[in-house]
């Protein structure tokens, strides 16, 4: 069905959790494993209408935050939805309860279980009303940054449509640019440190009314880490700092010589070749297009998909005024089908967009033969390495959207997905930070993002801008207000599509088989056991991290950048 067709109605609150309280009394009385699957099955149906009117809601707001309807819906959700969660908690409950099993694993795979379990350690009916002013906090959030109208050189601009300025061959336009967008965040600070703030505190009390000490521990719940913990994860941090950091260094340095500056400046990061960026060479149209005839190329199985996506109308691209910042791919379950969402802005992220968020879709169009929700995706850092590889199987079809500009892209994107891991590690280390110490004030927090920043990244300069040297530029990061240590996910998804990447490099006749697998699998097992059943290696394991960077620095050393 076209989305635009797809039929949003509020279910009817009384009356869905009465259903769904009879579903739970049924699961718990249930006296034979096949009576338990009958209900269980049913319970789902419930679970996935409710989710389809949630999505159908939320993705009509974030296309536009002005419609006065779907803006009512959204804080209708923000409000009632950790009520149904406290019922999906009672469904939880009584599967993992379940005295017998073993005998459920043939119909029901164990990750499953597993995600239960973490549902009941980080939710409680108490926690309710700090849920409801969590969610109304992060909608503020978003709302804040989609208000933005920033003039220069005569237009009006949202955010995206600013920073595509701030890729502009000419420094002084980067640098007027680069300063109006960070404008517009300084004129607000009182109000991000102010929602921040709040969030933190909220987090801070349902994790203490929950019993753990601080909000890090139930954020690991609340983030599924189903197979390893938070030492796994700062030795990880360690090894990015240690390996990927220095690369990332040399990376810069050699933007640097080939743009022939003395230095570069804050506005100058993100431009990176005398001659200006890649960038798209058709419209929005022609890109999908483009894209069309690659998946068609790619496989069967994508050819499949794009159509799917083209032909009703699965995505909404193109950045507007009042439509919400950033790029997301989800699921819209009762119809089987996975939705896009982005900021169109002319730059290569554009085809970034078709590139990892369709990574994100196909894997749910791959999997849409699961019909329990909670495991048709995976979990967060495994569903990234189905959209981060994607943009490396896309590789030998650049040239359709970038024409004379493809090779410079090629090695835009793989010197990014390097430089990235530090900043992916930052994000993940201040928040850790932050929520062990809730008490510390906006000013502190800032001086704590900038100590982590010169460690993980110090060939940051922002010589001339205050409200950056003081540790700000955070507040322009989403997942830290909205889903708090949902960043470091990136990271380790990265290492993963980068060895997919190696493998490609070295012809490897079974990598796209493999991601196809993955793909297939959607979030039935673990991610530890997802990397391993796609043949690739653990980046926690001793000696992934030195071998990715050193096998990715000499491909990028064999090319004479400087003639990009």
């Amino acid at each position: 069905m076209n989305f635009n067709d797809m039929k949003y109605e509020r279910p009817d609150f009384d009356a869905l959790s009465k259903e769904m309280s009879g579903h739970i009394q049924q699961l718990k009385n249930a006296k034979t494993p096949e009576e338990f699957l009958s209900e269980f099955k049913k319970m789902n149906i419930c679970r996935v209408h409710l989710n389809t009117m949630v999505t159908l809601a939320q993705v009509r707001h974030t296309i536009n935050t002005a419609d006065p309807f779907y803006d009512n819906e959204n804080t209708y959700w923000d409000e009632t939805m950790p009520k149904y969660q406290a019922l999906d908690n009672q469904f939880i409950a009584a599967c993992v309860q379940y005295p017998d099993r073993s005998a459920l694993l043939k119909e029901i795979p164990e990750t499953f279980f597993q995600l239960g379990e973490c549902a009941l350690k980080s939710f409680d009916e108490k926690i309710i009303p700090e849920m409801v002013e969590e969610n109304r906090l992060t909608s503020e959030y978003g709302k804040l940054k989609a208000s933005a109208k920033i003039e220069f050189d005569g237009e009006m601009l949202n955010l995206a449509q600013i920073a595509a300025k701030t890729e502009s061959k000419d420094r002084n336009t980067r640098k007027r640019a680069y300063d109006a967008k960070i404008a517009f965040y300084q004129a607000h600070e009182k109000e991000f440190d102010s929602i921040y703030d709040q969030l933190v505190h909220l987090r801070d009390t349902m994790a203490k009314k929950l019993g753990y000490s601080n909000y890090v521990e139930m954020a690991y719940y609340r983030m599924n880490r189903l197979d390893y913990d938070g030492k796994m994860i700062a030795d990880y941090r360690d090894q990015i700092r240690s390996y990927v950091t220095p690369a990332a260094g040399r990376i810069y340095e050699k933007q640097r010589q080939r743009l022939g500056y003395d230095k570069l400046e804050y506005y100058d990061m993100v431009y990176e070749f005398k001659d200006g960026n890649p960038t798209p060479k058709g419209t929005p149209e022609q890109l999908i297009e483009d894209a069309s005839k690659m998946y068609h190329e790619m496989s069967r199985e994508t050819g499949e998909f794009i159509d799917v996506m083209v032909n009703n109308n699965l995505w909404d691209l193109i950045s507007r005024p009042n439509k919400e910042m950033g790029g997301y791919c989800t699921e819209i379950q009762e119809y089987k089908v996975p939705f896009i969402f982005s900021n169109f802005n002319g730059t290569s992220g554009d085809v970034n967009v078709l590139t990892h968020e369709a990574g994100h879709a196909f894997q749910s169009y791959m999997s849409k033969g699961i019909d329990i929700p909670d495991i048709s995706f995976p979990t967060m850092e495994s569903c990234e390495i189905d959209s981060m590889s994607m943009e490396f199987f896309a590789y030998p079809w650049l040239k359709l959207f970038f024409q004379q500009d493809a090779d410079k892209y090629r090695y835009s994107h793989l010197c990014g997905t390097l430089t990235f891991l530090p900043y992916g590690v930052l994000v993940d280390h201040f928040q850790q930070a932050v929520y062990e110490n809730p008490d510390l004030t906006p000013d502190q927090r800032k001086g704590i993002w900038r100590t982590l920043e010169k460690q993980y990244m110090p060939f940051k300069n922002y010589d001339g801008c205050e409200f950056l040297e003081k540790g700000c530029w955070w507040f322009q990061q989403g997942h830290i207000f909205e889903s708090p240590f949902y960043y470091i996910d990136y990271t380790l998804a990265q290492v993963c599509a980068q060895q997919f990447f190696i493998r490609m490099n070295k012809k490897d006749p079974d990598a796209w088989k493999d991601y196809i697998h993955l793909c297939k699998l959607g979030g039935t097992l673990s991610f530890t056991k997802l990397v391993k059943e796609a043949g690739l290696q653990v980046p926690f394991e001793n000696g992934c991290i030195p071998a990715v960077v050193d096998n990715l620095e000499a491909y990028l050393n064999n090319i004479d950048d400087s003639a990009l």
